[in-house]
């Protein structure tokens, strides 16, 4: 790429060169020779000259523009793992001189430093405007932004290339993927894992209204709040006070040693936001933190905003992690509520991830464990771990997919 835009600026100077020697050959023809024909030869080149100069000087170099996304985005709605944005690209090249076409460069990149580019050939209306519209590839959980964008045109002639650019700030997020949940057992009263946290199933919601909370899929008609939805134009939900409400810690082994690939992380990434949404439509008390380089929690909360920043947090978490989970939860496990439910969301098993159960069940935690496969055939190895836990009364499934995480809690398929 580096070449090719050097080979591009010689090419360019080269032009230049050459339609400059071309004037000053016919400036020397008129003085040395004289006549007519030598007079309008020089007059052409001339004019020709200041066409390109004025080309160079003006227009492109002072290009603006206007960036928007897809009508989802712009409506605030959320955009998950696997989805494309339409980007719609206005630009307007001031002044009069004509233009044969337009390339239009637009960089976008990622939060980790991955970059996609789009580059595309407009013809311009005669006012110098007009529209690019392009969709990105099936995006990836992260943070997405647009860099400068660069514009390209020539003269009519072909000789000299114009470059202008203009900057439009534009990012958006990407959530991770998610599945529904209809059911968990640990929440089931009647489940022989239940243990401790089996008051989580007999909570009771009062009548008592403790304010509107945007809707959830999965909300009955009943809990819709029909006059904040009139006056908002978006779907509200009643929130109501609950009689008792469970502590949920949900734990992100973030060691990068312990996952095969990107993917693998991905699917422990996926796993605990789809807890965090079965948690708000369920009205949970959940908490959330990540054991990667550095140890992030975000305490159990009902409400909303807060699970909304769990979910921020998850956009740009990476398995950036390095040695042992356990001595990360032993520094900052003060923090966790006594009494929480335990979940730890990790690939790991056998005697370190014993070790750490063990240990959450010292401190007053009830310790369940969600095990990240990275096939099928891992998955099937993985049930003599889940069927040990299950033996000594902890909760534990084994899922190598995404789509696989409703049976695995026993709640079903979705």
């Amino acid at each position: 790429m580096a070449l090719l835009k050097t080979i591009r600026s010689i090419l360019r100077n080269l032009r230049f060169w050459i339609v400059l020697a071309v004037w000053a050959a016919s400036l020397l023809f008129v003085l040395f020779q004289g006549g007519k024909t030598a007079l309008m030869l020089l007059v052409m080149i001339s004019v020709l000259v200041v066409y390109l100069i004025a080309g160079g000087l003006g227009g492109i170099r002072r290009v603006h523009g206007q960036r928007s996304l897809s009508a989802e985005q712009e409506q605030g709605e959320a955009l998950h793992a696997g989805e494309q944005v339409k980007v719609s690209l206005n630009f307007a090249v001031p002044g009069f001189l004509p233009m044969p076409y337009l390339i239009i460069r637009e960089v976008m990149k990622r939060h980790n430093g991955e970059t996609w580019s789009f580059e595309e050939s407009v013809i311009p209306d005669f006012r110098g405007g007009g529209e690019l519209m392009f969709q990105t590839p099936p995006l990836e959980r992260g943070r997405y932004y647009f860099t400068e964008t660069e514009c390209v045109t020539e003269d009519i002639f072909g000789l000299i290339e114009h470059k202008g650019s203009f900057h439009v700030p534009g990012q958006f997020r990407v959530f991770p993927r998610t599945i529904s949940i209809p059911g968990w057992r640990i929440m089931d009263k009647n489940s022989r894992l239940a243990g401790p946290q089996r008051a989580a199933a007999s909570r009771r919601e009062t009548t008592q209204i403790n304010g509107v909370r945007e809707y959830v899929y999965g909300d009955r008609i009943s809990r819709i709040h029909w006059n904040a939805t009139a006056k908002t134009g978006s779907w509200k939900s009643k929130e109501f006070e609950y009689d008792s409400v469970p502590k949920i810690m949900l734990i992100l082994d973030a060691i990068s040693a312990h996952y095969e690939s990107d993917n693998h992380f991905e699917l422990a990434v996926s796993t605990a936001a789809s807890l965090i949404n079965y948690a708000s439509r369920e009205r949970l008390c959940m908490g959330l933190a990540t054991a990667g380089d550095q140890f992030k929690m975000f305490a159990p909360s009902e409400n909303y905003s807060d699970r909304q920043r769990m979910m921020h947090h998850l956009v740009d978490v990476t398995a950036d992690g390095y040695g042992d989970l356990q001595p990360k939860l032993e520094k900052s496990g003060r923090f966790i509520p006594s009494g929480a439910m335990f979940i730890l969301i990790s690939p790991q098993s056998g005697k370190k991830a014993l070790e750490l159960l063990r240990w959450a069940d010292t401190r007053g935690f009830t310790p369940s464990h969600i095990l990240v496969s990275s096939s099928e055939s891992e998955n099937n190895s993985k049930q003599g771990w889940v069927s040990m836990l299950q033996a000594r009364g902890t909760f534990g499934c084994s899922v190598s997919s995404l789509h696989d995480l409703p049976a695995a809690l026993g709640g079903g398929r979705p």
